[in-house]
């Protein structure tokens, strides 16, 4: 019974990462790719190493696989975000069929300031500090 188990979860993890793969070549812009790869892979892997720490049953081994899907699930999601944010900050080009851009309204592309929607007058005027340029 343990065999079906551990050969579903890897069939389920290749699957999801094939998926992922297939996303990263058929999405039409950065974004949709980055949500593609970050969501897929990540669960694939997840997977994968749950077949692997059933498959082993060693202590360490456990350890090993549990370390590796909390390290995936923390660092996927930001690099991902990081690297979207960068690239919608250099001009990537949005899939034409985006229906909503909220980046849009608060993003200076010149000064490459993004506000948050929050400040109040005073605090949204900007203040020199002490390293700025004269």
């Amino acid at each position: 019974m343990i065999e079906v188990i551990k050969g579903t979860l890897l069939l389920s993890g290749a699957v999801f990462m094939l998926l992922a793969a297939v996303g990263v070549l058929r999405l039409p812009d950065l974004l949709t790719r980055m949500h593609a790869t970050t969501k897929a892979a990540a669960l694939g892997v997840s997977l994968v190493m749950v077949a692997v720490a059933l498959h082993f049953a060693e202590v360490a081994v456990v350890a090993r696989a549990f370390g590796v899907i909390v390290f995936i699930l923390m660092t996927a999601p930001v690099a991902a975000h990081v690297i979207g944010r960068a690239g919608y900050f250099v001009g990537s080009r949005l899939w034409s069929g985006t229906v909503k851009d909220e980046l849009r309204p608060n993003y200076d592309p010149l000064t490459h300031e993004l506000k948050s929607g929050l400040e109040t007058e005073a605090n949204a005027r900007r203040r020199p500090r002490e390293d700025d340029p004269d």
